[in-house]
């Protein structure tokens, strides 16, 4: 019981001082595993080097993945491959749906793109659809930001489900991964429509302008225009579609019954599979969207750029595998698995936790990261360290860390300032959207475990 509330006390002690404090979640989660390590009795000893190789073992696996999938984004974001794809997508859907129209190019831009920037970017030409079709903003708001939140926090490369993957140790079967998050994503999204599609005739008084807000009132030709001649979109989607195949692919042929044996053709499509040699053929296909003068310049300040965004997420990651494994090396395994096994609660665990980091610290990342290096001692005892278990917690994680974007979020400001939507509003449309998604993607994943464990 002991060991079950200094994890209670660590859990508290991390949503207190990023929430309150706004301590950087890398010092809380690196906090919590050394004075967890004391408060465990671990070894003087080991301390330092299950520490320490924790961290270092996580940045090897899957730092580059995180780093070439954030370049991909970066680069997709600052060529105007967002504006392509979502032009081509209204040229295919019209605007008779102005809703279904911005779900979908939402979970398809969010996949590379962060949501935050994805809605930055798509925001003038949500607000466009929206003159056109003469829907209320408030619904094309709900409609685009629950669009870009499904795949955020459930499909690979985003950095959030990546760490979660590796920190469960999943990170071989991304392919596998990828094939159920994208359905379950696809719920989470069709939940987040319907939401939205309630609100089709609900005005509300906007917030009033701001003066030197310069984001929330730039046309969208003003937009269109500062991008100069937008990519083609197929060599927009490309830098997308090129290494989610190559992933997929590479789990197919090594699927048991070895669909094209184990020749030189099983060998190179596994190795154009590994997803870090797949995200670098993505980054080569964003790179051709860089045309004109000083192109090279523009990719190396991109390139830079991503760094910057990535350094804070790779060292969270490495931090949450650190306070993973002193959890690990803890009694606390015994204890749940001598406590946990038999109550049945499976999927639920994950989903709670990160609903609960989630909701009480404000960032999605940090609560994907943060429950999946809880979570995984924990496996065993829940039923869920078979291949499908693992899948289904990692899915399960980022259901629950969508689960609810409120004032701590900054993903909850950036939708409801560009949009001019008032907090009081934002809190009683946006946060409670956010929970329904999460819960139906949730839905999703219990079902498919349902079938699978």
């Amino acid at each position: 019981m002991t060991s079950l509330l200094i994890l209670l006390a660590l859990v508290a002690a991390i949503v207190l001082v990023t929430a309150r404090w706004k301590v950087s979640p890398f010092l809380a989660l690196m906090g919590a595993a050394i004075i967890g390590a004391f408060a465990y009795r671990i070894p003087l000893g080991e301390v330092v080097t299950t520490v320490t190789t924790a961290f270092g073992n996580t940045l090897g696996n899957i730092g580059l993945v995180i780093l070439f999938g954030t370049m991909i984004g970066v680069i997709l974001e600052r060529s105007g491959a967002a504006i392509a794809m979502a032009e081509a997508l209204i040229k295919v859907l019209g605007t008779r749906f102005p809703n279904l129209t911005m779900s979908l190019i939402g979970y398809i831009v969010s996949i590379p793109v962060f949501c935050d920037s994805g809605y930055v970017i798509l925001n003038s030409l949500r607000k466009a659809v929206t003159l056109r079709t003469g829907v209320s903003a408030l619904a094309t708001s709900i409609a685009l930001m629950t669009g870009l939140y499904a795949t955020h926090t459930l499909v690979p490369p985003t950095p959030g489900p990546l760490a979660a993957a590796e920190n469960l140790g999943v990170t071989d079967d991304l392919g596998m991964l990828i094939a159920l998050g994208l359905p379950v994503a696809a719920v989470a999204a069709i939940a987040g429509l319907v939401y939205a599609s309630l609100f089709s005739r609900k005005e509300f008084t906007p917030l009033p302008a701001e003066s030197d807000d310069d984001l929330a009132e730039q046309s969208y030709e003003e937009l269109r225009a500062s991008y100069g001649r937008l990519p083609n979109p197929f060599l927009a989607f490309f830098p997308i579609l090129l290494p989610l195949v190559l992933i997929c692919a590479s789990s197919i042929v090594k699927l048991p019954g070895r669909p094209i044996g184990e020749g030189a053709a099983f060998d190179a499509v596994s190795f154009v599979g590994t997803p870090v040699i797949a995200l670098i053929f993505g980054l080569a296909a964003a790179a051709l969207l860089l045309r004109g003068h000083g192109k090279l310049e523009r990719f190396n300040d991109q390139i830079g750029e991503s760094v910057r965004v990535a350094g804070p997420i790779l060292l969270i990651t490495g931090a949450g595998a650190a306070f993973g494994a002193v959890l690990a090396a803890s009694p606390l395994t015994g204890f749940l698995s001598d406590n946990l096994s038999g109550l049945g609660l499976g999927l639920a665990v994950p989903f709670i936790i990160a609903a609960a980091l989630k909701t009480a610290q404000g960032s999605s990342t940090v609560a994907m990261v943060s429950t999946s290096a809880m979570l995984a001692p924990m496996l065993p005892a829940l039923g869920l360290d078979s291949p499908e278990g693992m899948l289904l917690s990692v899915l399960a994680v980022g259901a629950g860390a969508m689960v609810v974007s409120h004032a701590n979020d900054s993903y909850f400001w950036v939708v409801s300032q560009l949009s001019r939507i008032p907090v009081a509003t934002a809190y009683r449309t946006l946060s409670v959207a956010t929970a329904v998604e999460g819960t139906a993607a949730f839905a999703a994943i219990g079902t498919i475990g349902f079938f699978l464990l």
